[in-house]
């Protein structure tokens, strides 16, 4: 795995970097062709992407920060060297989720028809974008002896050099093109707005929970022993998606009476 994809002087092209703008790019292309496949304009979701991606990557930055704060402390300029790696996917989605609010209310749009279109792309994105971890060595997974363990060598990767580990980012990347799949098929067969964004909820933040058990990078404060804060805030979404989509389907279903 090698961070860096090509050098110029003291200017480099990470791969995380590149992945991760092909994954929002993607996103962005999936979410608007959804909007067009439903009438809806996609110039709109594409100028709100723009913001929805801005209040991500800071969101994203902040809590990776906020969770990694004894290394930043004594270094507070690191915390500008995003191309590095170093984002936190649940403060990225906050902060999408806030710059989201603002805009649809600002321009009237349907709320949970919008979040479905972006459904379709979110998962998609995630996934490219955590193949660029894999070779940035973030997130990185426990020491392992299974067969396909994975072992860093380049000095410039973020994980322990030469120590076989789960290959976390791919089991990640892997989880997140199936809820691809899954929200895909289900996009012409849902029920009521909402129910493919919220459905994504869900799914991801099981996934996570999963996930967690085999991150070997620091978690943060472990509850009772075995619980951090990710799979908290997973099992918090989790209780909230499924509780969104009772309350909608009952609306919907009263709708049609």
């Amino acid at each position: 795995m090698h961070p860096i994809l090509i050098e110029f002087g003291d200017i480099s092209l990470r791969v995380y970097g590149l992945m991760a703008a092909l994954g929002l790019l993607a996103g962005i292309w999936l979410a608007s062709r959804e909007a067009e496949r439903t009438g809806e304009d996609k110039e709109r979701i594409a100028d709100l992407s723009f913001y929805m991606v801005l209040a991500g990557i800071i969101g994203a930055r902040l809590m990776y920060v906020t969770l990694e704060w004894d290394y930043f402390a004594g270094r507070p300029l690191d915390a500008l060297k995003i191309w590095q790696g170093g984002l936190v996917f649940y403060g990225g989605l906050l902060g999408a989720l806030v710059a989201a609010a603002v805009y649809v209310r600002r321009h009237a749009m349907p709320s949970w028809k919008t979040a479905d279109f972006f459904a379709v792309g979110i998962p998609f994105g995630h996934a490219l974008g955590r193949i660029g971890c894999f070779a940035a060595g973030c997130c990185y997974g426990r020491a392992t002896d299974l067969p396909w363990a994975v072992k860093f060598t380049d000095p410039n990767s973020l994980a322990p050099l030469h120590v076989h580990l789960h290959p976390t980012q791919l089991y990640s990347a892997a989880g997140n093109f199936a809820i691809f799949g899954i929200i895909f098929m289900l996009r012409k067969k849902k029920s009521f707005d909402g129910q493919l964004a919220l459905l994504y909820i869900a799914l991801y933040a099981v996934m996570r929970s999963i996930m967690e058990f085999f991150r070997g990078d620091d978690r943060g404060a472990v509850f009772f022993g075995i619980i951090s804060p990710a799979q908290l805030i997973s099992m918090l979404m989790v209780l909230l998606a499924l509780a969104a989509m009772f309350y909608l389907s009952r609306q919907k279903k009263a709708e049609g009476k």
